[in-house]
């Protein structure tokens, strides 16, 4: 993570759970179902804790005794100035600007609860290369999102199928809580999440923002 990207994402990891079309649609008939009985009307969020910052070029460590680890792109808006009760009209006012994400995750079995032992591991959040200026992104929502494995796309979706706009999620967020500058808004993963092993080397790629490009490490007895 650079300086500048370290001094200025430096607040709250948030992230939004079933914020792009495809997926949601995926998992409609299961929320039709018991406990459920209907599909979330507001954004599904969870925090990614202090922890599991990690950085461009850094190891993100395979745990032991895990069977599965899926790796999570996103595009990440990075709060400028605080936003409390503020209208989506007037939300990117309060952005500084965009970075990649990649939110990795244990896989899960419910999307209404994403578990703290599954998402919060340490390192299981990598950010960078950099912070873009919104000035520099003429839309957010036209950008290209691509997951690399070992140099190959094994996944790949574009801003435009968000289910909420960034303007929408600060929105809605910034009704009951104050989002503070620093902080980092995970905008959602696509679906079509794939798992990834030991000694693979990953990458995220989003138009205009660079490429975040962590390897994959086995966790060894005395970092467990």
């Amino acid at each position: 993570m650079s300086h500048a990207l370290h001094d200025v994402a430096n607040g709250t990891l948030f992230g939004v759970a079933l914020n792009y079309n495809g997926l949601l649609q995926q998992r409609l008939a299961e929320f039709e179902q018991p406990p459920y009985k209907q599909a979330p009307v507001k954004p599904v969020l969870f925090i990614k804790t202090p922890n599991t910052r990690n950085a461009h070029g850094a190891d993100v460590i395979y745990p032991a005794g895990v069977e599965r680890l899926q790796p999570g792109p996103a595009l990440g808006v990075v709060i400028g100035k605080d936003a409390s009760r503020v209208s989506a009209a007037d939300a990117l006012e309060h952005v500084a600007g965009y970075t990649i994400v990649n939110e990795y995750s244990l896989p899960e079995d419910s999307y209404y609860r994403p578990a703290v032992k599954a998402k919060c591991r340490d390192g299981f959040c990598a950010i960078g290369p950099e912070l873009v200026p919104v000035a520099q992104i003429a839309d957010p929502h036209q950008l290209t999102l691509k997951l690399y494995v070992n140099g190959a796309v094994v996944q790949e979706n574009t801003t435009a199928n968000m289910v909420r706009s960034i303007a929408q999620l600060i929105a809605e967020l910034s009704e009951f809580m104050t989002l503070h500058a620093g902080d980092v808004l995970i905008t959602g993963t696509p679906e079509g999440r794939v798992d990834v092993k030991p000694g693979d080397h990953v990458e995220v790629e989003i138009t205009g923002l660079g490429r975040l490009a962590n390897t994959i490490v086995a966790e060894s007895e005395n970092q467990a």
